[in-house]
């Protein structure tokens, strides 16, 4: 679906990411309905200021195409049953 939509809405689609062990609790939504965690790109850190710090500056400029990358997945997820 990831790469479906990614390709719908022109995004570019890293697939040479390392797998992470991130801090989140996803975990839990996905024992209650299938799921995946999608990292946005938001580029890289400025200033040493991490996801979740008082310095963090979320990158706006991504937001039109996360967004309609993400109706894709919906959409096409949707179609596809």
């Amino acid at each position: 679906l990831a790469r479906i939509a990614a390709d719908k809405v022109k995004a570019k689609l890293r697939s040479d990411l390392a797998p992470s062990m991130a801090g989140e609790d996803f975990a839990f939504y996905l024992q209650q309905r299938p799921g995946a965690f999608v990292w946005i790109g938001n580029g890289p850190l400025r200033d040493g200021a991490e996801l979740h710090g008082p310095r963090y500056d979320f990158n706006d400029a991504i937001l039109p195409v996360a967004s309609s990358w993400m109706a894709e997945v919906a959409k096409t997820a949707l179609s596809a049953n």
